[in-house]
């Protein structure tokens, strides 16, 4: 018996080794992204986000050809102190520093018998002085990032350095009114939450009610009408457009959250009443009919049974619905354009027409990235089980 569980978990095991590399190949760009989205902008243009906890820059060469003389920490020559921010500042350049290299000192090669590095190596040795002098700090990690691309900053250095100095680049004001800034994802965030919350609890809540009409009332075309919902799925968005909007220019409604809820609302409806009515048609029939022989009403059977057992199914409707509305950029362009920017607008306008602010995009997505990921892992149990719903009976 022993012998058999044995072999069965083996056999698995390709299976599983399979999984895990297919895991492994799907999260590595998004911690890469991660880890990207916390390096300062300099150490993104020299290197990988695998060199992330690797000896800083230039270490090993500094080891390699000048430790044995100055000490690791380049404090062993009292007269020529590596720490010294004053005598590391007389080598600015790494030309600078290989011809002192190549200097003779007392009648005798600076470098005695080590070889004297290439024009590479020199300035990864300057740069690596720089830091070890403290005239450059050695930081792998921060926050500067998602502070700028919060408050839109569009400088040279980054908000906190700008605020630091006095300088105010940016016309910000370096409190926390700058969260408002009309080019930050602060207000690109709140304005995706008014956009998508609505957006997402509307059409559920109208698809609760057909859905159980559907499910569980009788009336003439009932099957007709339900299979024209079905059939409205496979309209695309993109040929109401047009209409919708000229419409809108006449109800004076462009640029309005109004318009984005109620074209979400309409697009999103036939999906949710699909999805709820198969939910709520697989429930026994019995406890309904039960219901009813007590005295209650349909309103009451709705309220105290439907809705808490289709529980599942909304949670699962919630999750596609949410994703939807907050991933979408043609709608919200269309209706609501750089008036009332939403985040996948704003993270279009983090890089500038010459190219400059692209490090912030790293940060930028995983500000948009954070909640649907809340949601989605909040709600995740609900899932499968409203995927699933109406598929099997019995």
């Amino acid at each position: 018996m022993k012998t058999g569980n044995l072999t069965q978990r083996l056999g698995g095991l390709p299976k599983h080794i399979i999984l895990l590399g297919m895991c492994f190949i799907w999260l590595l760009p998004a911690v890469g992204l991660l880890v990207t989205s916390f390096r300062p902008f300099q150490e993104v243009t020299a290197s990988g986000w695998w060199t992330v906890f690797s000896p800083p820059k230039g270490q090993a060469e500094f080891s390699a050809s000048c430790a044995a003389c100055h000490g690791e920490d380049g404090k062993k020559l009292a007269n020529a102190d590596l720490s010294n921010p004053a005598v590391v500042s007389q080598f600015p350049r790494s030309i600078q520093l290989q011809a002192a290299l190549r200097k003779n000192i007392n009648g005798q090669p600076h470098m005695g018998t080590v070889p004297v590095p290439n024009t590479q190596q020199t300035a990864d040795i300057a740069t690596y002085l720089r830091v070890l002098a403290g005239i450059e700090t050695n930081q792998r990690f921060t926050l500067d990032n998602y502070v700028d691309a919060l408050v839109g900053y569009r400088g040279r250095t980054t908000y906190r350095q700008d605020c630091a100095a006095g300088t105010q680049s940016v016309d910000l004001n370096c409190d926390l009114s700058d969260l408002s800034n009309p080019r930050g994802m602060t207000r690109a965030f709140l304005n995706s939450l008014i956009v998508a919350i609505p957006a997402t609890l509307i059409p559920i809540f109208i698809a609760a009610f057909a859905a159980y009409a559907f499910a569980w009332l009788h009336f003439p075309g009932r099957l007709w009408m339900f299979a024209l919902l079905v059939g409205l799925q496979v309209v695309p968005l993109q040929m109401t457009l047009i209409p919708i909007s000229r419409l809108y220019a006449q109800l004076d409604l462009n640029g309005t959250f109004l318009a984005v809820w109620l074209f979400h609302t309409g697009f999103g409806l036939p999906y949710a009443i699909y999805l709820q009515r198969n939910f709520l048609g697989s429930l026994p029939r019995e406890l309904f009919e039960s219901a009813y022989l007590d005295g209650a009403t349909h309103w009451t059977a709705f309220w105290q049974l439907a809705l808490p057992l289709s529980l599942p199914a909304i949670a699962s409707l919630a999750i596609f619905q949410f994703l939807w509305v907050w991933n979408d950029l043609l709608v919200a362009l269309v209706f609501l354009g750089g008036s009332n920017p939403v985040l996948t607008y704003q993270i279009s306008n983090m890089v500038t027409s010459l190219g400059s602010g692209w490090h912030l995009l790293t940060a930028a997505a995983f500000i948009s990235m954070a909640l649907p990921m809340v949601v989605f892992f909040g709600l995740q149990r609900y899932f499968v089980h409203g995927l699933l719903a109406g598929s099997v009976k019995g």
